[in-house]
């Protein structure tokens, strides 16, 4: 950081609101020294401090976002750690599908119809691949315009343009107004025609050189062109130099605060083989450590579906557990006679139990309890999936004016509760032990609830 904790404190507001999310002005500006908060989250800094403080409050690894504004858009870099349980890591890795201008268009339309099909929802987030990366195989910029139309028309997802050329560049990027692509790669050849397009358009720009040494020349001459949206490929090829350069550059960035190196990394699989197995184990070593972006050759479930959970898992906030609203939810329109399930709030636990109650088509209720997103059998343990809570639940719910056949059904793995929740519960319920395992739970009800 350029300014101490004590530097920083000076130029706070001092008001000790705690709307940051701490006690006191200088526990977050020495959070904001540490690279463990933002500026943004303060918000009584006035705009003069902002100024000032923007460098010391500034990412070790710039943030650099492409592709249209909004949800669509594509985000890499940002990261204040190394490792994931010191905070977390905040933008995952950006999967991008390589279409190169020299395939038949018959291969072509097929990977622009998976990038589009290939979507799965998990613990109700939608995984998929994030972005297309357009390749001048051909060398040909009319043939790449073509390609670059196409896809525009197909999709408006984040675009990242693979060309060493400037010309065949420049025209692609008149069919791309307003969707702000990645353009891959300016080198020390083409550094300065390349650095000019991208601040023209207003483009963050990827440098490619062999090597880090290469790579810091390429981003401290584009600075000094006033670009700053940068990403950095520093020639690697084979695993073992892929995993060094990506381990070098976060350390040299966070620990050393090597700002020639302080941007997001992008990883080509697709150049390091043609087998899709391989391309998938090599994207699997660069998404944790540590590359921003990934283009892959193609892709399919096989080896994109395990790819987007090993993401889902590495830039979920291992110190904030995945969980979803407390409350009563209802499957196939219960009625006055449907019975009513229970489980805990841990979003991974409710998608599954609500995944098999819809697959049932069993009219139920489901009542889910806050745990604070911990599983039911952790929850149990913590004190959290008690007889009471249960019963307090259920009478918040109102489901004792509702129905006319009162029948709960417990967890299996809490059946240790089944008397305190009789003995909690207002009168007329009749409470059931369910199956430990979600599987069970289709047969359970067409069994129980005839």
């Amino acid at each position: 950081m350029a300014l101490t904790g004590v530097q920083i404190f000076k130029l706070l507001p001092k008001t000790n609101c705690k709307e940051c999310g701490v006690p006191t002005c200088l526990a977050f500006a020495m959070n904001l020294a540490a690279g463990k908060a933002e500026l943004s989250q303060c918000p009584h800094v006035s705009e003069e401090s902002k100024a000032q403080l923007s460098a010391a409050s500034a990412p070790p690894i710039r943030t650099v976002e492409f592709g249209p504004p909004g949800p669509l858009a594509a985000r890499a870099g940002g990261e204040t750690v190394l490792f994931r349980h010191e905070k977390t890591f905040y933008n995952r890795t950006v999967l991008a599908v390589r279409i190169r201008d020299d395939e038949p268009a018959a291969e072509a339309d097929g990977k622009l119809s998976r990038f589009k099909e290939l979507r799965y929802v998990r613990v109700g987030l939608q995984l998929g691949a994030d972005a297309l990366a357009l390749a001048c195989a051909s060398g040909n910029p009319g043939t790449f315009e073509a390609l670059v139309k196409k896809a525009s028309a197909a999709t408006d997802a984040p675009v990242i343009l693979m060309s060493d050329r400037p010309d065949a560049i420049k025209a692609a990027l008149a069919h791309l107004k307003g969707k702000r692509p990645l353009v891959y790669a300016a080198d020390a050849g083409n550094v300065d025609a390349m650095g000019a397009i991208a601040k023209e358009h207003g483009c963050p720009l990827a440098v490619r050189a062999d090597g880090l040494e290469g790579v810091a020349a390429l981003t401290e001459k584009l600075a000094g062109m006033g670009l700053h949206d940068l990403v950095i490929d520093p020639g690697s090829r084979t695993p073992r130099r892929v995993l060094e350069d990506q381990v070098a550059i976060r350390r040299l960035s966070i620990q050393k605060q090597l700002r020639p190196l302080g941007y997001p990394t992008i990883g080509l699989p697709c150049e390091m083989t043609d087998d899709p197995v391989k391309e998938a184990m090599l994207a699997s070593l660069m998404i944790p450590k540590y590359a921003g972006i990934v283009v892959l050759g193609d892709i399919a479930g096989h080896t994109l579906f395990p790819l987007l959970l090993q993401r889902l898992n590495i830039y979920t906030d291992p110190q904030r557990p995945m969980k979803t609203d407390e409350g009563l939810y209802e499957f196939s329109s219960p009625g006055a006679e449907s019975p009513v399930l229970v489980t805990s709030n841990f979003s991974l636990t409710y998608f599954i139990v609500s995944g098999e109650i819809e697959n049932s088509r069993h009219p139920a209720f489901l009542l889910v309890l806050d745990t604070e997103g911990l599983s039911v059998l952790t929850s149990w343990a913590a004190g959290k999936f008690s007889g009471d809570r249960v019963a307090a639940l259920v009478k918040k719910s109102g489901l004792d004016g509702k129905l006319q056949r009162k029948e709960l059904v417990l967890p299996g793995a809490v059946a240790s509760i089944l008397g305190e929740v009789e003995e909690e519960i207002s009168k007329g319920w009749k409470v059931h032990v369910g199956p430990r395992e979600a599987s069970a739970i289709p047969a359970y009800l067409k069994q129980t609830f005839a």
